[in-house]
């Protein structure tokens, strides 16, 4: 997460840090010893005399240092030269993620200010030969890249490849003394149950290898960041400038990169699972870019209510909605109401595990659907496609040109892209962003859909519709048109009071 040293942000966190002194969050003993050693106590037990109560030897509190200290040399901060696209407008929102400009300027009714911005955040050498990992959000529009190690040493970055749909990218370290550097390994983030504990390590507001413990709150959480959210939630301190920076277990093995925060202070953050980073690194290191498999459907949950009423032995899976023209699905014969609930006998237990899945795919993959069709269990074989570039609509961060988000309702707003236009996309609103838990998120919009109507008035592009809402009447409901693959329905947004 791209951070500027404030001091007067320092002198709040080192005076929070006095007032939390006292508390101490460590492990339970029966961790392995082996991986979190024993602080012994400072002094001998008094000895006890007379009546007195007996007092008990203080215990020894489980320590991550020597873990900690096997790690942390691999972990650099990641500094960023960028330039300013333009001022936060009136109706200015922090992006879910708590970044978009570094949070000094993120202010609404602020003046532009310098044309160049310099932000931080966090990464981990993965390779001797100077290998980086980090966040896509984090490089994102850089100009130049400075990464610093811990041992003082600086380097020149440069990307090798990003992947903005789940916020990971790969850098490259340049210069004739980019050898022999310490490295950490990439985890199985699968093997994780909720309750181990990890460990986080980063530069949170320029406060360089910071450390926090915490434990594995969930995994596979969906914050609607994109079409493939897949991540591990933890309760570990993570805050700005820690995005990009590794989730370690207790072996020393990153299985996630730190990304998202809600709020600040709640406990609540997230971190791109490792499997997933492992399956991605090959494709950014070699062509720069992830190309992802492509069936072709539109799918939703299957619920026990919809099990019930299709006569289904199931009650998990992906239900086809609609099935795109020439697509491999289409080719396969899917139909529309076919319940999804394995691929390659892997099972599927709801819409975006399948997009999940088929996106891991190279594209030309032979893969076998199980589906149910009328009640009939069935199987299919078909070979995917090249899923189409729609990056712009489930892009994490909406462009700074565009209108940005309205505060109230929660919502990232862009014009509908003319290449998006020419596959079809409709003119309106697009929605890039849905935060979580915001109104509009209960009124059941999503990323990618397009409003085409508001209020009874055609919607041409962003700035309409958040005219629209910004004119709306506090606590009245407007209706709304919208298209989302390829499927109109209706929604109704209530404006907060």
């Amino acid at each position: 997460m791209k951070e500027t040293y404030a001091s007067r942000v320092l002198g709040l966190l080192l005076a929070g840090g006095v007032a939390l002194a006292g508390c101490d969050k460590g492990p339970p003993a029966s961790l392995p010893l082996g991986e979190i050693e024993a602080t012994p106590p400072a002094s001998e037990p008094a000895q006890v005399t007379g009546t007195a109560a007996p007092q008990l030897a203080p215990q020894p509190l489980p320590s991550v240092a020597s873990l900690t200290d096997s790690v942390r040399a691999a972990v650099v901060n990641v500094e960023v030269t960028s330039r300013v696209q333009g001022p936060m407008g009136p109706h200015g929102l922090e992006d879910p993620f708590g970044e978009g400009l570094p949070w000094p300027w993120r202010q609404p009714f602020q003046e532009p200010r310098e044309p160049v911005l310099r932000g931080a955040g966090s990464g981990f050498i993965i390779d001797p030969s100077g290998r980086v990992l980090t966040n896509n959000h984090v490089v994102e529009g850089a100009m130049d890249i400075r990464v610093k190690l811990l041992d003082g040493r600086q380097f020149d970055a440069e990307v090798l490849g990003t992947d903005p749909l789940t916020d990971v990218a790969v850098l490259q370290l340049q210069g004739k003394d980019v050898k022999d550097l310490p490295v950490v390994q990439l985890g199985d983030s699968e093997a994780m149950r909720v309750g181990d504990w990890v460990l986080a390590i980063g530069n949170p507001f320029g406060l360089s290898s910071s450390v926090s413990l915490g434990i594995l709150s969930a995994k596979a959480r969906d914050i609607q960041a994109g079409p493939y959210d897949d991540f591990l939630q933890t309760d570990a301190a993570i805050n700005p400038g820690n995005s990009g920076g590794p989730l370690f277990n207790m072996k020393g093995e990153v299985i996630g990169i730190n990304t998202a925060i809600v709020g600040g202070g709640t406990g609540i953050g997230f971190a791109v699972p490792s499997n997933l980073v492992k399956a991605l690194v090959p494709q950014l290191e070699k062509e720069g870019t992830v190309t992802r498999g492509w069936l072709g459907v539109g799918v939703q949950n299957l619920t026990a209510p919809l099990a019930e009423a299709m006569n289904l032995p199931v009650q998990e899976g992906a239900i086809v909605l609609s099935v795109d023209e020439g697509s491999p699905a289409a080719r396969a014969g899917l139909e529309l109401d076919d319940t999804i609930v394995a691929l390659d006998g892997k099972p599927i237990t709801s819409a975006s595990a399948l997009t999940r899945t088929v996106a891991l795919m190279r594209p030309g993959t032979e893969v076998t659907l199980t589906l149910y069709r009328r009640g009939d269990k069935q199987e299919r074989k078909l070979t995917l496609g090249t899923r189409p570039d729609i990056e712009g609509v489930s892009s994490r961060r909406s462009p700074r040109a565009q209108e940005e988000p309205h505060q109230r309702i929660g919502l990232g707003l862009s014009d509908v892209a003319p290449q998006l236009q020419a596959r079809g996309f409709p003119s309106g609103a697009l929605l890039t962003q849905v935060v979580p838990g915001s109104v509009a998120e209960r009124a059941g919009l999503m990323p990618g859909m397009v409003v085409m109507e508001a209020a009874a008035k055609p919607v041409r592009g962003a700035a309409d519709l958040a005219r629209i809402l910004r004119e709306a009447r506090p606590g009245s409901s407007v209706l709304l048109r919208i298209e989302f693959q390829g499927a109109r329905a209706l929604r109704a947004l209530k404006i907060p009071e």
